[in-house]
């Protein structure tokens, strides 16, 4: 790590002050041009040779001319007066909005400096003439610059973010998950919800390296320095979704033990959607065998860059439009299903190649029985990329999750009926190719077996229909029969008197059930609070999911940071930083250096 530099007054002589970033890193400025460099700038050779060609014709640089000049302070709040920005406002304006959408697009913080300002700068020069080209030249774009910029919004962002949490309510839902970015780094994001005036609120929370092991202890321990960090108690928590290897993040990690021993009221969910894991888990052993062939299969295509261009020329030979198979070695859940069509639907094409190239898998690939098992496993990994798809939205709560599976295992006593009539419309793959009697009978008694050890499993894992009457009037409190609730239930009276009023009932139908809880604070705080209790509770790392695929930006051949919690945080939330109070308290630090 490079050496900072520190300020030394004889630099005044050069026209030049000294502004203080957030971190403590001195910044030389141009009192002249207001041009901002870096602490690697801060040398006499650096601010001298700025000097001399900016501002050569400039008399009487010394630290006595330099007191006298009028307080930039005071023009500021002249301008402010009239409605109009001054210079200097308006070249921080123009530096932070720049880094904004730096970030918010993923871009590199060299752009800048690389691209986007010698292109402005020509293009200021054609269109507009010198003048605005040396106004444009005077906007602070240096990578240190940007970086600079990104560090303090994302910290005023954080900083709404624990303002809004403090305020909330109702202890507030968190959800977890880890993965390995490209450098084999572990890295742990996390995103809250919360309630805010009369709606449910979902931001970034942070995105921070596992520095050593990979332990449930560790993000454990990362999780709640972060919120001792920020003078925050770990019980403002009342849930957290996890996701993740079951050793770290899963139902008796180490996590969860120490979650729970810190807070013990916290209620810790698993993610709903990963419904594939667990179809896996219970796969019978020829449709498991089947399932791994297609790894095999895959890997000995996608994994060998001979074998890839092989296959990819091999279509084009046979005047077949090349198909790029999505993989991985494990293929998660966000891609199986596709993968499984692909191959099915590419079958003879694969056959072909792998005849071609002699591979041993032909045996196994080309067995009719393996056909028939990978047409089920198509059919069915297609349903529940289904049912993962209608799961993949914000605002997901954990009732409406485990409705949507709850319909989705009531489907399978219908699928268990046709089958046993030898109709398979419920999988249209494997219904394509099933021509015999003896097919349909030894492949339904297996689809029969695994989709009742499916649905046990469905029950179990995920609790499927864990609402309980008594409860259902969360769900819609008109049309509740209060005869479920027992007499001595206090909000019973609150429920009746809620039921009576039009007005609340217009509310329902036109608002978002959590929106309508959340509205319902100020007059029935009782009954909102239980409700949205159910409802705050994150259902899936779906956010997370998503954060995770922003670090493919972040992390690349050409472009690698350890820790990328401002970029991402800036990138991805919903807030907005509050830029007239950034470029005020920079402003204020100038002054104070002066």
């Amino acid at each position: 790590m490079s050496k900072k530099r520190k300020w030394d007054d004889d630099y005044v002589r050069y026209w030049f002050t000294c502004t203080t970033e957030v971190d403590g890193t001195q910044r030389p400025q141009c009192v002249l041009c207001n041009s901002i460099f870096s602490n690697a700038d801060l040398r006499p050779s650096k601010l001298s040779d700025h000097f001399n060609r900016q501002h050569g014709g400039v008399g009487g640089h010394d630290l006595n001319s330099l007191k006298h000049m009028p307080a930039p302070s005071d023009q500021r709040e002249t301008l402010k007066a009239f409605g109009v920005a001054s210079h200097e406002d308006a070249l921080l304006q123009a530096s932070y909005q720049f880094a904004y959408l730096c970030a918010k697009e993923k871009n590199p913080h060299t752009i800048a400096e690389k691209l986007v300002k010698p292109c402005a700068l020509e293009i200021a020069q054609i269109v507009l003439g010198p003048d605005a080209q040396k106004k444009l030249q005077q906007v602070p774009l240096s990578d240190d610059v940007i970086h600079s910029r990104i560090d303090e919004m994302s910290q005023d962002i954080l900083q709404q973010v624990l303002e809004d949490i403090k305020a909330s309510p109702l202890k507030v839902g968190v959800q977890l998950a880890e993965t390995t970015d490209m450098d084999d780094c572990s890295q742990l994001m996390a995103f809250v919800r919360y309630i805010k005036e009369r709606e449910i609120v979902e931001e970034f929370l942070f995105c921070e390296p596992l520095q050593l092991t990979m332990k449930g202890k560790d993000a454990f321990n990362l999780f709640r320095d972060f919120f001792l960090k920020h003078k925050i108690a770990l019980d403002v928590c009342g849930s957290v979704c996890t996701d993740g290897a079951s050793s770290m993040l899963g139902e008796n990690s180490e996590f969860v033990a120490c979650v729970k021993k810190e807070v013990p009221h916290i209620v810790i969910t698993h993610c709903l959607l990963n419904p594939h894991e667990l179809v896996t888990k219970t796969l019978p052993t020829k449709l498991r065998d089947a399932l791994f062939t297609v790894v095999r299969v895959i890997n000995f295509i996608k994994g060998r860059a001979p074998n890839h261009r092989l296959f990819q020329a091999f279509f084009e030979e046979i005047g077949i439009e090349y198909s790029v198979l999505l993989f991985h070695t494990e293929m998660r859940w966000l891609s199986r299903g596709q993968i499984l069509t692909h191959i099915f639907e590419m079958y003879e094409e694969i056959n072909q190649f792998l005849h071609h190239q002699s591979s041993n898998l032909v045996d196994g690939f080309e067995n009719k029985e393996f056909k028939v098992h990978l047409a089920y496993l198509a059919d069915l990994f297609k349903h529940l990329n289904e049912l993962s798809a209608s799961m993949q939205r914000t605002g997901m709560n954990t009732v409406s999750a485990r409705e949507k599976l709850s319909a989705f295992v009531r489907k399978f006593p219908f699928w268990l009926k046709r089958i046993e009539k030898r109709n398979f419309t419920n999988f249209p793959f494997l219904e394509e190719i099933i021509v015999s009697d003896n097919e349909a009978a030894s492949i339904g008694a297996e689809i029969t077996l695994h989709l009742q050890q499916l649905n046990s499993f469905f029950h179990g894992y995920f609790s499927v229909g864990d609402l309980d009457e008594a409860s259902k009037w969360i769900l819609d409190p008109f049309l509740f029969n209060l005869d479920f609730v027992d007499d001595g239930y206090l909000m019973k009276n609150d429920l009746a008197e809620l039921r009576a009023s039009g007005q609340i009932l217009m509310e329902f139908e036109t608002m978002k059930l959590e929106d309508f809880w959340c509205a319902q604070f100020t007059v029935f705080p009782s009954l909102a609070k239980t409700a949205l209790q159910i409802l705050v509770p994150f259902a899936t790392t779906y956010l997370c999911e998503l954060g995770f695929s922003s670090l493919l930006h972040f992390k690349t051949k050409s472009r690698s940071c350890f820790n990328m919690n401002d970029d991402i945080r800036v990138a991805i939330s919903k807030k907005v930083p509050r830029f007239s109070d950034i470029i005020e308290q920079k402003l204020q630090l100038q002054q104070k250096s002066l």
